[in-house]
Order: structure tokens, then sequence, then C-alpha cells
């Protein structure tokens, strides 16, 4: 792949808030999403994630529905998959570098695999959003993932119906500095 196409990928990708009910997410192009996010790298190799897919289409209603509330993530319920991303243990090395370095690995890790899985979406031409609002509660039960275990991030995917929006960002001199902050 060359730097341009890598850049370009970034670049196209974005929160898609509307997808196509009727077409189902083809099996091949789910098996790579996940693929992409079994690679993610993580600290000290923790790997500390599960990823459920959610392609059933009646159960993805009903979980789009469980990550609706107060008026947000009303079009998650015309998803037809979601990937919950529940957190793992970390291994042993992963914990005592999180205890002496104070920052908590797992959720860094998490971030990381989130994004192969929006940016492998996008490579097939699927849209994707991370949401980190929703009734965990309910999609524990609804998913049977077990009420110990933390559920962080339902990252929806689908058709998109609308157009690429233009990508609106910071300046660079805003956002990057060499050497010193």
């Amino acid at each position: 792949m060359e730097m341009n196409d890598f850049l370009q990928l970034a670049a196209s990708r974005q929160s898609d808030r509307a997808y196509d009910k009727s077409r189902p997410v083809e099996k091949e192009k789910l098996e790579r999403i996940l693929e992409a996010a079994r690679l993610a790298p993580s600290a000290c190799n923790a790997q500390p994630w599960k990823f459920v897919v959610i392609d059933n289409p009646e159960l993805s209603v009903q979980v789009g529905k469980a990550t609706a509330g107060l008026g947000m993530n009303k079009f998650a319920k015309d998803a037809p998959v979601h990937i919950l991303i529940v957190e793992e243990s970390m291994n042993i090395t992963s914990f005592l570098g999180a205890k002496i370095k104070d920052k908590y690995f797992p959720l860094i890790d998490i971030g990381i695999a989130a994004a192969h899985i929006t940016l492998a979406a996008e490579s097939q031409g699927l849209g994707s959003c991370i949401l980190g609002w929703f009734d965990e509660k309910e999609i524990k039960r609804l998913t049977g993932i077990p009420s110990g275990k933390r559920l962080l991030l339902d990252i929806t995917i689908g058709y998109p119906v609308k157009e690429k929006r233009k990508k609106s960002r910071k300046p660079k001199e805003k956002v990057i500095s060499f050497n010193r902050y």
C-alpha cells in the first residue's frame, strides 16, 4: 500500500449515522474487519479484548435500541452489524506496567483495536461509528456478556446511505510540534 492510499483511507473514514437496512454486510467483509481487530497491537501483547459480533437482524435491532437513549444514537437500530468490545484481563506484564506508569493500558489498546475496525470497514466500502453511550446492562442481558465484564464500545457497521462530509480538523500548527511542546 502506498502512503497516499493510507492517507486517503484515513481521510475518507467518518462516523456514519445512517445505514441501508436492506443491505446486509457480507460475511467475508466482516471476517476481514475482525482479523484487522485481532491483529491490533496492545501493551505487552495483552490483547485485553473480546469482540462480540451482533449480525442477527432481530438482535441487532434490540442492541441498537439499547444503544439509543436521551435522543442519542437513534440510528443504531438500523445498523446491520454491531461489534461490541468487551474489556478482558491484562496479562501480568501489562498489569505491572500500568501500575508503575500509572496508565491504564487496556483502554488505550481497545482504542487502537477500534481504529483498526473502522479503517478496515472503510477499506471495504462500509461505514462505521464508534459509540460509547448505551445501556450496558441491557446489552449484556441481550448478548450474555457476564455482568462482571466491562462493555466499553459498540461499533456499528453497515453500508452508509449518506454522502461523505468534508472533514473538519484543527490546523497542523495547533496539534503538532517537534522537539518541544
